[in-house]
């Protein structure tokens, strides 16, 4: 699942402190195992795309890839840092 794959971010992040493109290739090579069935995996390989080269928060990046394939345009995150490096979405703040 997307989480299970969000999980492995963090872990190889905050205690393997591995590089993001480290990060990046370990989760691509997770994704493309004969016979892992990864839940949505273009979104997770755009996602971790966006999280080394946008620098986004890997979870901000699937929502993001999501959100963009739904044909969402306008997001209002509290967090707009994140969401604000994808030109694909506007970012307005809450209560706008």
């Amino acid at each position: 699942s997307v989480v299970a794959i969000a999980e492995m971010v963090w872990v190889m992040e905050s205690e393997y402190r591995l590089s993001r493109p480290d990060i990046r290739k370990h989760i691509l090579s997770i994704t493309n195992t004969p016979g892992v069935q990864i839940e949505s995996k273009e979104l997770v390989a755009q996602a971790v795309d966006w999280y080394v080269l946008k620098n986004i928060d890997f979870v901000d990046a699937y929502n993001i890839a999501w959100m963009v394939s739904q044909g969402i345009e306008t997001a209002y995150p509290f967090d707009r840092r994140h969401f604000s490096r994808v030109s694909d979405i506007d970012v307005k703040v809450p209560g706008q």
